[in-house]
């Protein structure tokens, strides 16, 4: 079976998703508060675990979500879980999170590990190389501020 791009228009209540398996970009953007998460989220976690039998060198999994439920973030991790089986030591996936600057500013080490713990915990330990990226953009979403942490 032949891995297409994969793209899925934003709704009310779910993000814009745009995976392409061409250049391993994997973006997910708007609000994700679906009332059957499974029923969007399913189809994505199947195109991400044929994605993994051959993926880019470098997977940029962009997480620009504005608000997500508790159930979405649960399918969100599987997705970021699936990633972690990539068994190549020379390939890289990097996690992009996008915050408001206000956010971004007011965060002090602490919060921030305590955002990103679950995530790294999540991660764990892997073949493939994990980077989390972290943005701070204004009402606009142009970047103002990022920072990186390689896990």
């Amino acid at each position: 079976m032949e891995l297409k791009s994969l793209f899925i228009e934003p709704t009310v209540k779910t993000p814009q998703i745009d995976l392409n398996h061409l250049n391993g970009e994997l973006i997910f953007s708007g609000r994700s508060i679906p009332e059957n998460p499974a029923i969007l989220y399913a189809h994505i976690l199947s195109w991400v675990e044929e994605y993994i039998k051959n993926p880019s060198r470098l997977t940029n999994l962009r997480f620009n979500i504005e608000y997500f439920n508790t159930a979405s973030s649960l399918w969100l991790a599987r997705i970021v879980k699936a990633l972690t089986s990539i068994e190549n030591t020379e390939f890289t996936v990097l996690i992009h999170l996008y915050f408001h600057i206000d956010e971004y500013n007011s965060m002090k080490v602490d919060d921030l590990e305590e955002t990103l713990l679950p995530m790294i915990n999540l991660i764990g330990s892997t073949v493939v190389s994990f980077g989390i990226k972290i943005y701070g953009t204004d009402a606009d979403g142009k970047i103002l501020k990022e920072s990186i942490i390689f896990i």
